[in-house]
């Protein structure tokens, strides 16, 4: 329920901003200017959240709030910059076609492609890394700094 709770709060917060900086670009522009403006600084400020505040902090603002982190599989690392993008397109162009499949009927139930002998988790995205709770992270580095002590 995090996870969701998340999401929505990034979501909001991004077009909460860029509610506030395209209001002044109306006045300025027609509608046609005023919305391609408002997907530019979409994309931007996702992309800077998703992928640029996760490399800093890993979590983007949202996932702070709710005090959830991405890690990297299988070692619990930081993520890198190609699986953090890999991660916002994923999220941004395959994620919002899920109702668009539903609707279509069973013929589209399977999900994407996975390589052979990875069962499907529901905490992992296709770019190997996952979310997981502040507490749980620090409880599992404890752990393991107990094993190699």
């Amino acid at each position: 329920m995090r996870r969701y709770l998340a999401v929505g709060l990034d979501a909001y917060l991004c077009l909460l901003a860029v509610g506030l900086l395209v209001r002044s670009c109306l006045a300025s522009g027609g509608t046609g200017r005023a919305i391609a403006l408002l997907v530019v600084q979409l994309t931007v400020l996702s992309f800077a959240n998703q992928v640029l505040l996760t490399m800093a902090v890993r979590a983007s603002a949202g996932k702070l709030i709710m005090g959830v982190r991405v890690i990297r599989l299988p070692d619990a690392g930081r993520p890198g910059f190609r699986r953090l993008v890999l991660r916002w397109l994923y999220g941004l162009l395959w994620l919002p076609l899920q109702p668009w499949r539903r609707l279509r009927g069973p013929a589209a139930d399977g999900g994407p492609e996975r390589p052979a002998g990875r069962p499907a988790e529901p905490y992992e995205d296709l770019a190997g890394v996952r979310q997981v709770r502040r507490s749980d992270l620090r409880s599992y580095r404890a752990a393991v700094r107990g094993r190699t002590d």
